[in-house]
């Protein structure tokens, strides 16, 4: 049996090849990949050759947000069965080094996760028609749940962990900054966890409509209307949270002028070295938290899309055969046409 795989060589060097599909270990079950989400990681690997100092040093299947069809069972798997829609978790901690022991399996030292070009080897990776992963990071969703639906559950979970991190949101004025696919799912995750107002900065209209969709209250392009920002400054700053998902210098400075004295800088996106303005977080007593991947949130993820109680769809804007997928890549790094860019596989 063969399948076609979306494999990266470097930088701007994408290739969908063939190669055979193993066979099953005794935990492991094959499914049939039906919609993958592109990640902000995968176009830095596909556009830049790596993620700062993490190159790609060898080809490396890319895709991390993925669900499918079950095909078939390894003789080992129970509680699984063919036919069965799965949200495919590509996080696969070890389960028994220092982090993993204290429950802090998002910094697992042996950290397997699809797509991924830390280690080396490289960990192989979700976009292809057909994958053998272990039973245990397949999450089944109900048969109304489409596959691109359940494909967000990765990004989601991303969301949720840095929910988390914010604590008790309950009457919390939040501010998020950056509306992509995170941006979005950020507002989704504040909504959900009780907070008060929700507002969203971003540079393009086309994005800042799907968070509005999302759930945020007001949404303000700061590209077309700059001065908007100006009076949640007075009074040293009007929110509570902020959640920066740009990874922008400028938006991280404005975040820290806005914040309350107290307030909390949650930083989602990721960046390179930027100068940051230490005196107003010291007069302010601000506290900045970042936030890694995600755990338990994944469940919570696919629950919570699969009851309908976070809709995914607005942020879905387009979707290419496994055959476009350098096509996809580009338009997915155009945030004035597209929020979350998918692929989607043979049937």
């Amino acid at each position: 049996m063969e399948t076609r795989v979306c494999r990266l060589y470097g930088q701007n060097d994408l290739r969908i090849e063939t190669e055979a599909v193993p066979d099953l270990a005794p935990d492991e079950v094959l499914v049939q990949v039906g919609a993958g989400g592109v990640c902000g990681s995968d176009m830095h690997y596909y556009f830049e050759g790596g993620i700062g100092q993490i190159r790609v040093r060898e080809p490396i299947i890319l895709g991390h947000e993925a669900a499918g069809t079950i095909l078939a069972l390894g003789k080992d798997v129970t509680g699984l069965h063919t036919g069965q829609k799965v949200a495919l978790n590509p996080s696969r901690p070890c389960g028994t080094c220092e982090y993993c022991t204290r429950g802090l399996q998002q910094h697992c030292l042996e950290m397997r996760f699809f797509g991924s070009a830390i280690r080396l080897p490289h960990i192989q990776g979700a976009f292809r028609d057909l994958i053998a992963v272990r039973a245990a990071q397949c999450l089944p969703v109900s048969n109304t749940t489409s596959l691109a639906a359940a494909a967000c559950a990765e990004p989601l979970a991303v969301c949720l962990h840095a929910v988390a991190r914010a604590g008790d949101l309950t009457g919390k004025r939040v501010l998020v900054t950056g509306a992509g696919p995170i941006g979005a799912l950020c507002v989704a995750g504040a909504r959900l966890a009780g907070a008060a107002e929700i507002i969203v900065t971003d540079l393009q209209d086309y994005a800042l409509s799907a968070s509005a969709r999302m759930g945020a209250d007001k949404t303000i392009n700061i590209a077309t209307t700059p001065d908007a920002l100006v009076p949640y400054e007075r009074d040293k700053g009007q929110f509570d949270v902020c959640f920066e998902c740009s990874a922008a210098t400028p938006a991280i400075h404005s975040a820290i002028r806005m914040l309350r004295p107290q307030g909390m800088l949650i930083q989602v996106g990721v960046t390179g070295e930027i100068p940051v303005p230490f005196n107003p977080i010291v007069a302010k007593e601000l506290m900045i938290v970042g936030t890694h991947r995600f755990h338990g949130e994944y469940a919570d993820a696919v629950r919570l899309i699969d009851t309908g109680a976070i809709d995914v769809a607005p942020i879905i804007t387009a979707t290419y055969p496994l055959e476009q997928a350098a096509e996809a890549f580009t338009v997915a790094r155009d945030r004035s046409q597209s929020v979350k860019v998918q692929l989607s596989f043979a049937a």
